[in-house]
C-alpha cells in the first residue's frame, strides 16, 4: 500500500504496479515496470467515498482540466492485470461501499468499437453481439470523405447513409455518427408471403426505387511501363495485330489513340482496359517469318471475368521507379436484388428474398408501409430481445423527431419507451393494427412496427454468381480450373459421387468425372504393359521396353491417371496395365 500511496502522489512513474499475489505457499509481491502491459484507468475509491466530483468533470468539459490532471491529482490511476486481482471494482457509483477500492469509470467500455455499436446490447444472448461485432465490419457506408479521389485496389461506397436513430454513447466517441454504414428502415415482424422463411427478408420494391440501401463498387486497375536489361521496356499503346497473343473480337474497342479506355465506357469482362505490349521473354525468341526479328508480346490489362461497369476516372502517373504508371477505376451502382445480404445492428443477418411493390405490402392505419418485412420466427430461439426494443425506440425516436439512447446498461429503459409511446398516441406495445395490401382485410392481430437500424453487407449476389458451360482446364492435370475468378468449373465432389453410385447411375457417373473433366487417349503396349507413343517421323508406334515388337491398345483414362502412372515411372515403379 505504500508504493500505491506514493505512485498517487506523483513519487513514482503512474505506469509501476504492485500486486500482492497469495496462493499455497506462495506469498510474494510482485512490482511491474515492463513495457507492454495492457493496463487500464479506474477512479480510485477511498473508505466508501467517490473522490471524482461533477466540479471536475466540469473543468474538464470546460477544458481548464486535462486528462493527466486526473492521474497526477491520485483520482484515477491505471491498473495492469495482476493488480487487478487485488482490487475490488464497483460498477456503479451507487453501488459503491467501503470494502471497494476502485471504480469504473464507464462499465460500457468492456465493449469494443464494433460492440459498442449495439443498441440495447445486455437484452442480447452473448452470441449474437459477436456475430454483429463480425458483421459490422463488413457493412457499406461512408468509409472515407475523399473515398472518389482515392484510386482504391477495391470499395464500396453507400449512396445514403443514416445516423443510428437509436444511438449508443460509443458512436460519437469512434466516430460512427460522421462515418456511418447502414439506414434507418420501417420493419414489420410478418411471414406474408413466405418469402422471408430461414432469415429472408421481403423489401419493397417502393423503396429500393427511392434510393433504399443503394451502392457503387468501385475496383481499381493498373499497369505499368516496366524497364528491362538491355534497354527493352514496356509500351502502353493500342497493340498492333502482328504482337504475340494477340486478342480476337471486339476487346480493344473501347481504347483511344494512347491505348487506355475512354472515360465513361462500360465496359465487361475480357475488355482490355490498358492496352500493353512487351519485348520478347527470351533473346532467342525469333519466329520464322518474321523478318524484323524480334517480336513483342501483348500484355494488356482486361476486365475481370464476370464483371461489369462504367469506366469512372483515369489517372496517369509515375511510379516510385519513374516509369509511366496508369490506372483506371471502373464503378458499378449496385441496386439491392434478391440475395444480397443485409444485418440488423443484433446479429440478426439475411438475404432478400422477395422484392414486393409498394402497393402489395401492408400498410397501418396511417398508410405507413413497411420497407422491410422480417420473419417473426427469427426471434425466439436466438433471443435478440434488443432489436424489439431498437424496434419500440426507433419509432419513438421518428415520432418525436429526436435521437434515442440505447446505450448498453444505460439506455432509455423500456417502461420509458412505453409511456412515451402511449403519450403520442400508439400502443405501448410497439404493435398496429395493419392491413392486408392485397385484399384490403384487416389482419387478426396488431403486427409490431417500428424503425430499425440495418446494415448493407458486401456479400452481393453480383459478385457470387457463376456458372460455366466450357473454360479453361489447369495445364498439369487438364481438369476445369477452380474458382469463379479463374472462370472455374463446379466440382463434383466425392459426397456426390457417393449419391450417383448409390443410384447406380453408371453413364451418369461416367460422364461427369471423364468425359466431361479430363478424358484422354493412352496407346498401351499389350507385351509389357506400359505407355506407348506413336513416332510421327518413322510412322510407327514405339513402347520404351519393347520398341518395334511392340502390340498396341488404345486405351480411354483419366489424364489424372495417366499423370499418376508416369509420376510412379519417376520413382522406379513399374506399373503394368493389362489389356484385355
Amino acid at each position: 500500500n505504500y508504493i500505491r500511496e506514493e505512485r498517487r502522489k506523483g513519487k513514482l512513474s503512474s505506469e509501476v504496479n504492485v500486486a500482492c499475489i497469495k496462493s499455497g505457499q506462495i506469498k510474494e509481491v510482485c512490482v511491474n515496470c515492463d513495457g507492454g502491459r495492457i493496463v487500464r484507468p479506474l477512479i480510485i475509491v477511498k473508505e466508501g467515498k467517490v473522490p471524482v466530483t461533477t466540479d471536475h468533470v466540469e473543468k474538464l468539459r470546460r477544458g481548464e482540466w486535462t486528462w493527466n490532471d486526473f492521474i497526477e491529482k491520485g483520482l484515477v490511476e491505471y491498473l495492469d492485470p495482476m493488480e487487478e486481482e487485488n482490487a475490488y471494482i464497483a460498477l456503479n457509483p451507487e453501488d459503491v461501499t467501503p470494502e471497494h477500492t476502485h471504480l469504473e469509470i464507464m462499465p460500457a467500455a468492456i465493449l469494443g468499437a464494433c460492440a459498442g455499436i449495439i443498441p440495447y446490447a445486455e437484452h442480447n444472448q452473448s452470441p449474437r453481439n459477436s456475430y454483429e461485432a463480425a458483421m459490422a465490419k463488413q457493412a457499406l457506408g461512408l468509409s472515407c470523405a475523399n473515398i472518389l479521389l482515392r484510386k482504391d485496389s477495391r470499395g464500396h461506397l453507400l449512396h445514403y447513409p443514416h445516423k443510428p436513430l437509436v444511438q449508443t454513447r460509443l458512436l460519437d466517441v469512434v466516430g460512427y455518427n460522421e462515418r456511418p454504414s447502414g439506414q434507418n428502415m420501417v420493419v414489420a415482424l410478418l411471414t406474408l408471403t413466405g418469402y422471408n422463411i430461414e432469415d429472408a427478408l421481403v423489401f419493397s420494391r417502393g423503396a429500393v426505387d427511392r434510393g433504399l440501401a443503394r451502392s457503387t463498387f468501385f475496383r481499381t486497375y493498373e499497369a505499368e511501363e516496366r524497364k528491362y536489361p538491355g534497354g527493352e521496356e514496356d509500351r502502353i499503346e493500342r497493340p498492333p495485330p502482328n504482337v504475340r497473343g494477340y486478342r480476337a473480337g471486339e476487346v480493344y474497342k473501347y481504347l483511344g489513340e494512347d491505348g487506355i479506355v475512354e472515360v465513361e465506357a462500360q465496359v465487361r469482362g475480357g475488355d482490355v482496359l490498358i492496352g500493353r505490349t512487351s519485348p520478347p521473354r527470351f533473346m532467342g525468341e525469333y519466329t520464322e517469318f518474321e523478318i524484323s526479328g524480334r517480336v513483342r508480346r501483348e500484355t494488356s490489362v482486361d476486365m475481370r471475368h464476370g464483371e461489369i461497369g462504367i469506366v469512372d476516372a483515369v489517372l496517369i502517373t509515375e511510379s516510385s521507379e519513374g516509369n509511366k504508371l496508369v490506372k483506371v477505376r471502373i464503378r458499378d451502382l449496385r441496386v439491392p436484388e434478391l440475395g444480397d445480404k443485409f444485418a440488423s445492428r443484433h446479429g440478426q443477418k439475411g438475404v432478400i428474398g422477395l422484392l414486393l411493390p409498394q402497393e402489395d405490402l401492408p400498410f397501418t392505419e396511417e398508410g405507413i408501409v413497411p420497407d422491410v418485412i422480417i420473419n417473426p420466427h427469427a426471434f425466439p430461439s436466438r433471443m435478440t430481445i434488443g432489436q424489439l426494443l431498437e424496434s419500440m425506440a426507433g419509432k419513438v425516436a421518428a415520432l418525436k423527431g429526436v435521437f434515442i439512447d440505447g446505450s448498453t446498461f444505460y439506455g432509455t429503459k423500456e417502461g420509458e419507451l412505453k409511456r412515451e409511446l402511449k403519450e403520442l398516441g400508439y400502443s405501448p406495445t410497439g404493435c398496429e393494427v395493419m392491413y392486408d395490401g392485397v385484399t384490403g382485410e384487416m389482419y387478426k392481430v396488431p403486427i409490431l412496427i417500428g424503425v430499425v437500424y440495418y446494415q448493407k453487407l458486401h456479400h452481393m449476389v453480383a459478385d457470387k454468381m457463376h456458372a460455366r458451360a466450357r473454360g479453361p482446364v489447369q495445364i498439369l492435370t487438364r481438369q476445369p480450373t477452380e474458382g469463379r475468378a479463374r472462370e472455374g468449373g463446379l466440382r463434383f465432389g466425392e459426397m456426390e459421387r457417393d449419391c450417383l453410385v448409390a443410384h447406380g447411375a453408371a453413364a451418369l457417373l461416367k460422364d461427369r468425372l471423364l468425359e466431361e473433366s479430363d478424358r484422354t487417349t493412352v496407346y498401351v503396349c499389350e507385351n509389357c504393359g506400359l505407355i506407348a507413343y506413336y513416332n510421327a517421323i518413322s510412322d510407327k508406334y514405339k513402347c520404351p521396353l519393347c520398341e518395334e515388337k511392340v502390340k498396341i491398345a488404345q486405351v480411354t483414362m483419366s489424364y489424372a491417371f495417366k499423370l499418376l502412372l508416369q509420376e510412379l515411372m519417376s520413382l522406379v515403379i513399374y506399373p503394368r496395365l493389362k489389356v484385355s
